[in-house]
């Protein structure tokens, strides 16, 4: 409940943080957006909701922009490659591992359905799905897509990513109907966030009904 709490008012964490830790505040978001993309067991952690949020603080001068655009840019792309080395030298031990699971089969399932539909970009278009976005580097690890082929993807997932969320809440996300509301704001980013993985969701199981009949 409380990492739900944080996740529906992480504005108000991050002025907490502000207020308490003064620039150690970027260090703290850092670690979270690396965590979230990094850790193959921390798939829930904020990511677009917390940069929508670190943008708004940032257009009234609470932190800089340019400085948190690099720093959060970094920490994506530094935490999907750390995932993809975990996959790559870890992967199979861990799934094989019964006695801890880490990842739900189904989060596992439409991993791999991107990845077998999109080849290595599945690492770029990973980056605007939640939960799915953790997962992706990891698979991809683990099945030795090339370093060269998944540190482009990576990348340029990374840089945009970041710059669109982190833009947005910098433009609106001082809006008194968008502060006023932020909770349901922030519920709408991850609702549409959900959305592929939702369709995705739909048309396997209308695959599955359809061979089922057949």
């Amino acid at each position: 409940m409380q990492l739900v709490d944080f996740i529906l008012h992480c504005n108000e964490y991050i002025g907490t943080f502000i207020q308490n830790y003064g620039n150690f505040v970027y260090a703290i978001l850092f670690l979270i957006i690396f965590c979230e993309t990094g850790l193959v067991f921390l798939p829930f952690l904020p990511g677009d909701s917390l940069i929508f949020a670190a943008g708004a603080f940032a257009a009234i001068g609470q932190m800089n922009f340019w400085f948190l655009l690099i720093l959060i840019i970094l920490a994506a792309i530094l935490g999907d490659t750390l995932n993809y080395e975990i996959g790559k030298h870890f992967g199979k031990k861990i799934l094989n591992n019964k006695k801890f699971t880490i990842i739900k089969e189904e989060n596992l399932n439409k991993a791999e359905d991107l990845i077998k539909k999109y080849g290595g970009a599945a690492v770029f278009i990973a980056r605007f799905m939640p939960i799915v976005r953790t997962i992706v580097p990891f698979v991809v690890g683990m099945g030795n897509l090339h370093y060269p082929k998944f540190i482009k993807f990576n990348a340029i997932g990374g840089v945009i990513w970041v710059t669109l969320f982190l833009t947005i809440g910098y433009l609106f996300g001082n809006i008194p109907a968008v502060k006023s509301h932020f909770t349901l704001i922030i519920l709408a980013i991850i609702f549409l966030s959900l959305i592929p993985i939702i369709i995705a969701a739909i048309k396997t199981k209308l695959d599955k009904n359809k061979n089922t009949s057949k």
